[in-house]
């Protein structure tokens, strides 16, 4: 008779807890450099790992392979042996002296979504504290974290031992209860799945990756001519990888100092979607999500035609709104875009305040002598990451996501006399 799946993910948990104190006992220095190695495997776009990804992730999550390799080109080149070197030196070297840093017993991680850089991290994390690792694969990317394993054993089989990955069905509760049986629990994924996670644990630590979305603001230097048409560029860039379902998608851009949006940004912004739309063409979307996307794309063109001042563009694999105010009105996302404008940058602040928590990166352009003002205030309300438009989805290893770190969170911090 098979194994069910909660037999399966118990067996898994066994086998990497067995692993633990050997996994402790190597030092911090080794499991770096061999997961730096495995890094850098993904980083080579020649190396089998970056082919298998390339070959098999656009089936698994949809994307298309232009729009993939792009991601996956842009993303990994920062994803580097160096980068976690410095990482494991910035967060563990400031805890100073008289303070023992050491992994959970196990850690167990939920992925979620179809992107695949967060897998990296999230895995790797726990390894370099020493503590073994069983994680279930998203539905929507089952190919990522199996492929992370495999480089893995390659490199270390003596820290793969302590690395399980299991697959099992969402609505498999017996499955997923053996999987919270954990000291440390990390998950990806909707509030909605947070809240439901929170009661069933039964560890001392819960590491949650919950919504977040993020929004671009283009400055009065960036507004016309060739400054203007390089910011759209690198905007549509922004929207189009990963067909805008990562938290680092811009829903939302607005155009500061303008009372409406200008109609040069409008124009600039429909060819550049459009030019992107061709180079890295929409992929598969669930039903329900472009049911969605069609329902708010009409509805905007519904308001403009009673006579709301409202303007639309529906292009290939996308659609421009360009909203009356500079009030956050959400995205069906799949590239659909929300243009506001912000007179002043009282008016921007009051639209992303509410936000607050729940905003993960903003994209900025053309902000001139204001940059030096506002880009504080803009991580001041929230935002983990302000960067120019092009590079929202490009964060380096060490981006905290929404945490106060990458490997802080999955720390046991324990006082100790000098």
């Amino acid at each position: 008779m098979p194994e069910t799946a909660a037999a399966e993910v118990r067996t898994a948990l066994a086998r990497v807890r067995e692993t633990g104190a050997a996994l402790r006992r190597r030092p911090l220095r080794e499991r770096v450099l061999a997961l730096g190695r495995v890094l850098e495997r993904f980083r080579a776009a020649d190396s089998p790992q970056r082919r298998r990804l390339e070959r098999e992730l656009p089936e698994a999550t949809g994307f298309t392979p232009a729009t993939l390799r792009e991601g996956l080109e842009r993303a990994l080149a920062l994803y580097s042996a160096a980068a976690l070197e410095a990482l494991v030196e910035r967060e563990l070297g400031a805890l100073g002296k008289g303070r023992l840093a050491s992994g959970f017993d196990v850690t167990s991680v939920l992925l979620g979504g179809g992107v695949p850089l967060p897998v990296l991290p999230a895995l790797l994390g726990p390894l370099v504290l020493g503590s073994p690792v069983l994680a279930r694969t998203s539905s929507h990317d089952p190919v990522t974290a199996r492929v992370f394993a495999e480089a893995l054993a390659e490199e270390d089989a003596e820290l793969a031992a302590s690395l399980a990955v299991v697959s099992f069905p969402s609505d498999d509760d017996a499955a997923l209860a053996e999987l919270l049986a954990v000291p440390c629990t990390v998950a990806f994924g909707s509030d909605e799945t947070m809240a439901a996670l929170a009661p069933r644990l039964r560890g001392e630590r819960f590491v949650r990756h919950g919504h977040r979305l993020s929004v671009a603001v283009l400055g009065a230097a960036t507004q016309e001519g060739a400054p203007l048409a390089e910011a759209a560029a690198a905007l549509a860039l922004d929207v189009a990888l990963w067909d805008q379902q990562g938290c680092l998608s811009p829903v939302a851009l607005y155009v500061l100092g303008a009372e409406r949006v200008p109609e040069p940004v409008f124009a600039a912004l429909a060819e550049a979607f459009a030019a992107a739309a061709v180079r890295w063409p929409r992929g598969r979307a669930l039903p329900d999500a472009t049911a969605r996307f069609g329902v708010e794309s009409d509805t905007a063109e519904l308001r403009a035609a009673a006579g709301a001042e409202v303007r639309v563009v529906r292009g290939r694999d996308f659609t421009l709104v360009a909203e009356p105010d500079a009030a956050f009105r959400g995205s069906p996302l799949g590239r659909f875009l929300r243009i506001h404008p912000a007179p002043d940058p009282a008016e921007l602040f009051a639209a992303l305040a509410p936000l607050g928590p729940k905003l993960a990166a903003v994209g900025v352009a053309g902000l001139g002598s204001l940059a030096g003002r506002l880009e504080p205030e803009l991580a001041g309300l929230g935002a983990a990451r302000v960067c120019p438009l092009g590079q929202l989805q490009t964060p380096p290893l060490a981006w905290p996501h929404d945490q106060p770190g990458v490997l802080l969170p999955l720390l046991r911090l324990t006082d100790v006399e000098e």
